[in-house]
């Protein structure tokens, strides 16, 4: 790990400044949204950054709290009576993932068709993109973080920018503006002319723009400084002693209330999904296309869980708005993950004052690049010129997370794939045949007439357990459809085999 960092520090550092920018409103607008105390957002990032992010094998993937379990933490914080009878089915809830990466759980990440991968990851750019414009404008009524349709103020994802017209405030309209065109101007012009500007990551540089704004307009001009309701709002403490007087433990003395496991399976369940569904879509988008072990996933989720839980913090899942700006940041290991966790730590404890003078209207800007990026209108073209089949599913996913909730959103997405592909034959997805000429191993895999996502994981599973010096033949001639799953599965093997020392033939 010591290597790698220092390998690749150049791009893992900028891009871990830029998480940690992004992570710390959104763990506090969860929080909020939880109904549980502030500093447990933070709690959870810093453990999904640290220890999730050392034991995990995900390369770019960042964890902390999920705005998908929001509404799930903040029932059952009123119906357990008590924050610190929560955190005892936060544990519970870690134990149990724990259990399903030993018992190989994560296989269930192999079953999650690219085209419903492709449009929550739209998706959550469209929400992204919509949801930060009231904040540009100086309307924060609705927390940071917020991924649903049915927002906490009373409104809805595009209400709410109907109602934000009587209530904007046009400092923070300019420190928007400003922002993004600082953003703009380092990744489209400054980037391409010196490495320097890859070294500074321009969310950096918007980020001291506007506190440097707020210092200066509040000393000399008033009127145009930024209100601390539209400011980042981090708990602060006189002293170390008070800054761990924040931290709670959980009251074990409820570990008989069944309520208390039932919120902990829940927990486990939907913590374990978002997961897995935002690890595949993490390495879909990584571009060295790494596969993430899904087993050791949920271990070092459960893990983080567990800690979570035992020191006051939220549950914690990967999360694809972290993992996004990560990748779009150029990180390129888990190190900028595990340094943004410690940044979270160093900062919260020792300068609070200073992220409270950090607009929320520049971390807008900062996300309408992440949201835009991860919804291009490319995307949906491409989605579209690879057929009905890869189509539907994609904007159905799109539809579902957009006007419902992450969730909801992907089963619709999984029930229109399913409907699509039932005529599929879903048995004899291939044949091997394997034989050894002049102590060479020579494998030819002949790929069924049809294919479908449902066979993803018998597919990599072969691919994958194929031994490096083996000369590798795969006959797709007699295929009438292959899911792009497949296909994707088939591109990474053979990018990958080079390093593997395999030899790769392609018959079409």
């Amino acid at each position: 790990m010591k290597s790698n960092f220092f390998k690749h520090w150049q791009e893992d550092l900028p891009a871990s400044i830029v998480v940690f920018f992004v992570a710390v409103p959104l763990c506090l607008g969860i929080a909020l949204a939880s109904g549980a105390p502030l500093f447990s957002g933070l709690i959870a990032g810093i453990i999904g950054g640290i220890v999730v992010g050392a034991i995990s094998d995900s390369s770019l993937g960042v964890s902390g709290p999920a705005a998908g379990l929001a509404i799930i933490v903040l029932h059952a914080i009123q119906d357990l009576g008590a924050f610190e009878i929560f955190l005892v089915a936060v544990v519970i809830g870690g134990v149990i993932q724990v259990v399903l990466g030993i018992l190989r759980g994560g296989v269930i990440g192999f079953y999650f068709p690219s085209a419903v991968i492709k449009g929550m990851l739209a998706a959550i750019g469209i929400i992204i993109f919509v949801k930060q414009i009231p904040h540009a404008f100086g309307y924060d009524k609705d927390y940071e973080g917020d991924m649903a349709f049915q927002q906490s103020d009373g409104q809805n994802t595009f209400s709410e920018l109907t109602n934000m017209l009587d209530f904007v405030t046009p400092s923070s309209i300019l420190v928007a503006t400003v922002s993004l065109f600082i953003l703009l101007l380092w990744d489209l012009v400054l980037t391409n002319r010196s490495k320097v500007f890859k070294i500074i990551p321009g969310p950096l540089v918007a980020v001291i723009f506007g506190i440097v704004y707020q210092l200066i307009s509040t000393k000399y001009f008033p009127s145009m400084n930024i209100k601390s309701e539209h400011l980042v709002s981090v708990p602060t403490s006189a002293n170390l002693n008070q800054f761990f007087n924040n931290f709670t433990s959980p009251d074990f003395s409820a570990i008989g209330n069944m309520n208390v496991w039932l919120t902990g399976v829940t927990i486990a369940v939907v913590a374990s999904l978002e997961t897995l569904l935002c690890v595949d879509a993490t390495d879909k988008l990584d571009p060295e296309k790494r596969t993430t072990n899904t087993n050791r996933e949920l271990l070092a989720q459960g893990s983080g869980n567990i800690i979570s839980g035992l020191i006051g913090g939220l549950p914690i899942t990967q999360v694809i708005v972290r993992s996004s700006a990560n990748i779009q940041s150029g990180g390129k290991t888990k190190m900028s993950a595990i340094i943004h966790g410690v940044f979270i730590l160093v900062c919260v404890s020792l300068i609070p004052v200073v992220l409270n003078l950090i607009p929320l209207a520049v971390l807008a800007s900062i996300l309408f690049v992440v949201g835009y990026k991860l919804a291009k209108p490319t995307l949906f073209k491409s989605m579209y010129q690879a057929g009905w089949k890869q189509f539907v599913p994609f904007l159905a996913t799109v539809l579902g997370v957009v006007f419902i909730d992450l969730l909801k959103g992907i089963s619709l997405g999984m029930l229109v794939a399913i409907i699509t592909i039932i005529p599929s034959k879903l048995s004899d997805v291939f044949t091997i045949n394997e034989e050894t000429q002049n102590g060479v191993r020579k494998i030819k895999m002949i790929l069924s007439e049809k294919l479908t996502f449902f066979n993803k994981r018998s597919v990599f599973k072969a691919l994958e357990e194929i031994e490096g010096g083996a000369e590798v033949t795969i006959d797709m001639s007699n295929s009438k459809y292959i899911d792009s799953d497949i296909v994707e599965i088939i591109d990474d093997f053979n990018n990958q085999a080079k390093e593997r020392n395999i030899s790769v033939s392609l018959l079409k």
